[in-house]
């Protein structure tokens, strides 16, 4: 990986690198903005945000998305908006890695990243403590990443 993130904050989790620019505490709840670097080929599988709006801002490379059964692919400079109760997933495509900033509304959804990187989490053998952890973030998974059958 060529791009990557660092300083306090930023966790790492499967090769995807986290840092939280802003938390549901410092914005009373209302939002939460975190700037992520994934890696090629990587994305997770297809889940639901119950409570929040998600929406990425593509920074570099490339990514293919997959919104309610439509797939398109956005590049950087690009913004893709996730409704709240909507089946989705995203993978990095081509050889770059993607950084993009994901911002939830309202915050709060950053701490899974956070649970995921501190309890070193694998997909999918661990996937009981991941569900676990979702389910108190309001995430709920419903299919595999793309690319897996």
């Amino acid at each position: 990986m060529t791009e990557t993130l660092s300083g306090p904050g930023t966790v790492e989790w499967l090769g995807a690198h986290y840092k939280t620019l802003l938390s549901a505490a410092d914005s009373n709840g209302t939002v939460s903005v975190v700037d992520s670097v994934s890696p090629p080929n990587s994305g997770p599988p297809r889940h639901v945000h119950k409570d929040a709006d998600e929406t990425f801002v593509l920074l570099s490379g490339d990514c293919e998305f997959w919104i309610g059964g439509d797939v398109f692919t956005r590049g950087p400079g690009a913004a893709v908006f996730v409704p709240r109760g909507k089946e989705h997933t995203f993978r990095v495509v081509g050889d770059r890695p993607s950084r993009h900033l994901v911002i939830l509304t309202p915050g709060g959804f950053e701490g899974f990243f956070s649970e995921m990187a501190h309890g070193r989490f694998r997909i999918p053998e661990d996937m009981p403590a991941i569900e676990e952890s979702a389910a108190r973030h309001k995430l709920v998974f419903t299919g595999p990443p793309l690319g897996v059958q």
